[in-house]
């Protein structure tokens, strides 16, 4: 015998509720559509479901198991409603989010576990990526958003992207270099000292070669190639030796006190740190949610950035 998973649900709301009229009020249907759908499951069953003459109603054992079966169907209507209306407002979901390394290390990792503060039903995936591979990524529907350096985008490249961070690089070293001894520092001196190759991939490593041309170097003194931010910071902490870092990276180690700027003045990139994804891409409430918080965030970072930069006294 096949019974309508419906006329479950409503023989549990009414048994839950003690009542036809607050049964279907749960429900938001009508009280007579309930006592027609209770008449006809009897009629289905060949048995009475309440006992007669009882206020309010009492279910007889068969209505208690049949009410029991449509409980768990009522749960889950609940569960799956709640589901709904969570995603739909951003409170649910999957964000699949790729970026360069040193960024998503230094900044994107704890924007994300403050975000799941107050959305802790979002499951946030992050990936490594540089430009080609995140433009690739997003092509493919891999990704939902890339966050990496970029200046601008071919045309007709189905992307969009907004920008969270201006460009700018400076000369990172320990907070016990001999070189922030100096007051006026010149680009002999740091040709005096090893140099961190950012990892390979990375525009760092153009930006690299272009400020040590500009100081006059012939060669390039490496004596480390980089991979993560955090084996970059580790041997940074050990040695006097320097490397290129976009000011926001070093900018939130500050707390740690362990790397720092030099007070040097370089070309700034031309390119800035900016939010990308496929313009055609389906709607995510999700995805629209953390975009929106991780550009707050940098709107608070780039305040603090602007006015650390401007307590600073610029050489070169």
């Amino acid at each position: 015998m096949k019974i309508d998973e419906r006329h479950l649900i409503q023989l549990a709301a009414v048994v839950k509720t003690g009542g036809v009229t607050e049964g279907a009020a749960l429900l938001g249907l009508a009280q007579p559509a309930v006592s027609r759908t209770l008449s006809m499951l009897e009629k289905r069953v060949g048995e009475p479901l309440f006992v007669k003459g009882r206020r309010p109603l009492q279910p007889t054992p068969l209505g208690l198991s049949l009410a029991e079966h449509g409980l768990v169907m009522l749960a889950a209507s609940h569960k799956a409603s709640d589901l709904v209306e969570s995603f739909r407002v951003g409170k649910s979901g999957v964000v699949r989010i790729g970026g360069t390394p040193f960024f998503m290390d230094a900044l994107i990792a704890r924007l994300c576990a403050e975000f799941q503060t107050s959305h802790p039903d979002v499951r946030i995936d992050q990936s490594y990526g540089y430009f080609p591979d995140l433009r690739a990524a997003l092509k493919a529907d891999q990704i939902d958003l890339a966050i990496c350096p970029i200046d601008i985008l071919d045309e007709g490249s189905g992307l969009e992207f907004q920008q969270i961070l201006p460009g700018r690089n400076v000369v990172a070293c320990r907070v016990t270099h001999p070189l922030l001894l100096k007051r006026r520092p010149q680009p002999s001196h740091l040709l005096d000292y090893p140099w961190i190759a950012p990892p390979p991939g990375s525009p760092l490593l153009a930006d690299l070669r272009a400020l040590l041309l500009s100081f006059g170097a012939t060669e390039i003194k490496i004596r480390y190639t980089g991979g993560s931010l955090m084996s970059v910071i580790n041997y940074l902490k050990s040695a006097d030796a320097l490397t290129i870092m976009p000011h926001s990276v070093v900018f939130a180690q500050r707390k740690e006190k362990t790397i720092t700027a030099l007070p040097i003045t370089i070309p700034h990139p031309e390119r800035a740190l900016a939010i990308l994804k496929r313009i055609d891409a389906p709607r995510a409430p999700a995805v629209d949610q953390f975009a929106e918080f991780v550009r707050a965030g940098f709107q608070d970072l780039r305040h603090l950035i602007k006015r650390h930069e401007e307590s600073v006294i610029w050489g070169l």
